[in-house]
């Protein structure tokens, strides 16, 4: 009979849903930037202002005056034109960036890599021994790192020309490492990978752990070496692992001020081993051009991002290839 038909519901008009599914679906992907939205603006504060602001002092000539004032001096890119055109930036402040920078993120991913793979080949107790050790390396604060460094290579009483002196190679009053610019970076370099190798290790070791046992027994009892088991079955496994520490090195090496500033005539007095974050807070806190040194730290930044960029699209690609 027609009266047992079932009664087909009516689309709305036009395809589209009731408005009140609408606000439904409209409050849903609103929750959470509400829930985000604290922690947002806490980042906003304490981030993207300050990051600002920085951008703002970059195009003026902003120095004392300015701060008893607080007047605003825009010169446009004035700052940024100095720089650029200043020979110091080209052959000796940037290179020190990033030849150190290159240097300490390489040695840092393969003294990590290599204490990683000690871990995973160690039994509980060494691994737990050996695991407490390196993190007090991490632990320890950048600044009491750095003294310790400059103590072992202090040119009288350190622990290396005592060595280098009592084998008769060096005579401590004539070797000063802190003077010339490469034995400079040399220790510079030992100092950040001491203090950044602890966390790469960690890091890979737990990635290491995720990799089926199923997969080097059969590279194994295919003949594969020690060497071809890790190419062609660790790296790629982890490979994501290894995008990540490599990124956090790059990031924390390009920027690293404590253990270039603090070292005997970092602080400004040998300008031939100044990088760009020593030489912005030169120009901003020694020398009162704030704007000068704010358009350096802006430079800085915008050379981390292109090199972040690039890496991070490398790795896409090479993702994406069969």
């Amino acid at each position: 009979m027609a009266a047992d038909r079932p009664v087909k519901a009516r689309p709305p008009r036009g395809g589209r849903a009731p408005r009140s599914a609408r606000r439904a679906a409209a409050g849903r992907a609103l929750r959470p930037w509400l829930l985000l939205a604290p922690a947002l603006t806490v980042l906003a504060v304490l981030l993207f202002w300050p990051l600002a602001r920085v951008v703002l002092l970059s195009f003026q000539d902003y120095g004392l005056r300015q701060i008893n004032t607080g007047e605003s001096n825009y010169t446009g890119l004035d700052n940024y034109r100095d720089i650029l055109g200043d020979s110091f930036l080209w052959k000796t402040v940037l290179p020190n960036t990033v030849f150190f920078a290159g240097a300490c993120v390489g040695l840092t991913l393969v003294v990590g890599t290599l204490v990683a793979l000690l871990l995973q080949r160690l039994g509980r107790v060494w691994r737990v021994i050996c695991s407490t050790v390196i993190m007090m390396a991490w632990a320890m604060p950048a600044v009491t790192g750095t003294y310790v460094w400059i103590w072992i290579f202090d040119p009288l009483d350190g622990v290396v020309s005592s060595g280098l002196d009592g084998l008769g190679l060096i005579e401590p009053r004539e070797t000063n490492w802190f003077t010339d610019r490469w034995s400079f970076y040399a220790i510079a370099t030992l100092n950040v990978v001491h203090h950044g190798f602890p966390f790469v290790a960690i890091t890979l070791y737990a990635a290491l752990l995720t990799i089926p046992r199923e997969l080097p027994e059969a590279a194994v009892c295919d003949g594969a070496g020690p060497w071809q088991r890790f190419w062609l079955i660790t790296v790629p496994t982890i490979r994501p692992a290894f995008a990540v520490v490599t990124i956090l090195s790059i990031i924390w090496d390009f920027k690293v001020f404590a253990q270039i500033y603090l070292m005997p005539g970092g602080a400004g007095a040998n300008e031939d081993v100044l990088n760009l974050g020593v030489w912005s807070y030169i120009q901003s806190f020694s020398r009162n051009e704030y704007g000068t040194g704010s358009a350096i730290a802006v430079l800085l930044t915008l050379l981390l991002l292109a090199i972040t960029v690039v890496y991070v699209r490398a790795l896409s690609r090479e993702k994406d290839e069969p």
